[in-house]
């Protein structure tokens, strides 16, 4: 039996509008904790400086993933809201439409099935 074939995996980031404070990454496979990733031990999470224009990943075994980024202007390690609402930016793998809350995981879904996947992720603000 062979080892579990892993991959990577290339996170590009557009539109971040300032150079301000991290862009907080997480990677999950699991749908139940997308976008938070609040209680998944097995995701991967990546802070890097708002100026980063992408994030390289190695070792993600293949399978179904979800990417969800916020632009952490203030460092405070979350994404702050008024009345519900984003002040920060975020953004998720599949550029999916933005409705009322984030997406379904499954609308953020992407497969790694071969030795590099690519997501290139659009920052959106709406205050």
């Amino acid at each position: 039996m062979g080892a579990t074939p892993v991959a990577r995996l290339d996170v590009g980031f557009n539109q971040v509008r300032s150079e301000k404070g991290l862009l907080q990454v997480c990677v999950t496979a699991a749908p139940d904790n997308f976008p938070t990733c609040v209680d998944d031990h097995n995701a991967t999470r990546r802070s890097v400086p708002a100026t980063a224009g992408s994030l390289r990943l190695d070792g993600l075994p293949y399978g179904n993933y979800a990417v969800a980024v916020i632009h952490d202007e203030n460092g405070n390690k979350k994404l702050d809201t008024i009345a519900g609402i984003p002040r920060e930016g975020f953004g998720f793998s599949r550029n999916p439409a933005i409705r009322f809350g984030p997406p379904r995981f499954s609308a953020a879904r992407f497969t790694i099935n071969s030795d590099a996947e690519e997501q290139q992720i659009k920052i959106r603000y709406i205050l």
